[in-house]
């Protein structure tokens, strides 16, 4: 089974593999409480929705830092 988008454009966009799962665990968090805050069914999962933005150039790919 392919991936899209393919996991080398995926890492053109961010660093290394330990940080692209850390961006996309963290905008599919806020993907999920957005639509459960605005009260609306998502069509898709919210990795692959954030899957999809990061390959957009759609996401800041800075983390926040942890306290």
């Amino acid at each position: 089974m392919m991936l899209y988008p393919a996991m080398k454009d995926l890492l053109a966009q961010v660093p290394s593999r330990y940080q692209l799962v850390n961006v996309v665990a963290h905008r599919a968090r806020q993907i999920a409480a957005e639509a459960e805050e605005g009260g609306y069914p998502l069509n898709e999962k919210p990795v692959s929705l954030a899957i999809q933005e990061i390959a957009a150039g759609k996401v800041d790919l800075t983390l926040p830092e942890q306290p």
